[in-house]
């Protein structure tokens, strides 16, 4: 049996519309922000919407505002045939995708900056990265108008700040954490990762190992976690990696940490391959 096409709405006004009928039935929605080239990644955050609430809007959005001077907006993947035929196939009610100028008019002025998650990490190597992820996730959020709303883990420095942003907002949503989706390599499924060359894509699974394999000597070792970390960055230096930081940080927090004395922590890593850039982190806690 063929799915059924799912509903396109590319202005705020056709978003409103769909979603005031769905709350005016009583039916508790979900939001899956998305930047498209959509994954087996995206589709576990559609399933873990669809599984908290009857009604599921996904926004495809590739947000100018959270791209550096020389990022890759320009080149970033836009298949947008595609990316539908993936949301009709998981069922998914509706696909908000609007156009640069319908989230941001000429006359628009205003960013959300949030301190705390975004110091560090991403937020020292991409600056301004996590104003335009707040600025338009709180736009999506107050458009979408949703009960929940869902984010991959693999992003956890993202999850974290939207959190923050959320509460500190008042936004009556509830911020849903999904575990990060990986090939059988242990790769974490990107959109970026089609970026990468054979030889490449062939080393690139040593990033998580690296972080797993650092995760469990922080954890055996019971002491500052240092030494862990240079053998680590060492490791991956010599695999081929440049790398942008590998840190311990508390879970709940992302305040450092140089030892694991906090309930739960995590180990977060950016790196460069060729020209693709990663990330990944992965859960560290005493047993």
């Amino acid at each position: 049996m063929k799915a059924e096409a799912v509903t396109i709405a590319r202005s705020l006004a056709a978003l409103r519309r769909e979603v005031a009928a769905w709350r005016e039935a009583g039916e508790r929605v979900g939001l899956v922000p998305t930047m498209g080239a959509l994954h087996r990644g995206h589709l576990a955050l559609v399933a873990a919407a669809q599984a908290q609430c009857r009604r599921v809007v996904v926004s495809i959005f590739v947000n100018p505002k959270q791209f550096g001077p020389r990022e890759d907006f320009s080149a970033y993947p836009r298949p947008e045939a595609d990316d539908l035929a993936r949301l009709s196939a998981a069922g998914v009610d509706l696909a908000f995708i609007p156009a640069v100028e319908e989230m941001y008019p000429q006359s628009f002025a205003t960013a959300i900056s949030v301190g705390g998650p975004s110091e560090g990490l991403c937020g020292a190597h991409r600056p301004g990265h996590f104003d335009g992820v707040a600025t338009v996730v709180a736009k999506l959020l107050i458009q979408a108008a949703p009960d929940a709303a869902f984010f991959g883990e693999k992003d956890f420095q993202q999850l974290m700040v939207v959190r923050r942003m959320a509460r500190d907002l008042d936004l009556p949503v509830e911020i849903v954490g999904v575990p990060t989706v990986r090939e059988a390599d242990g790769l974490a499924l990107s959109s970026r990762n089609v970026y990468l060359s054979a030889e490449e894509r062939r080393i690139a699974p040593n990033l998580h190992r690296v972080l797993q394999e650092s995760a469990a000597a922080v954890i055996a070792r019971g002491a500052p976690a240092g030494a862990v970390l240079r053998d680590g960055l060492a490791e991956l230096t010599q695999l081929g990696f440049t790398v942008e930081y590998l840190e311990l940080r508390d879970a709940a927090t992302l305040a450092p940490l140089s030892e694991l004395w906090a309930p739960s922590a995590r180990l977060l890593a950016a790196v460069h391959l060729g020209r693709t850039r990663l990330i990944d982190n992965v859960p560290v806690a005493r047993m």
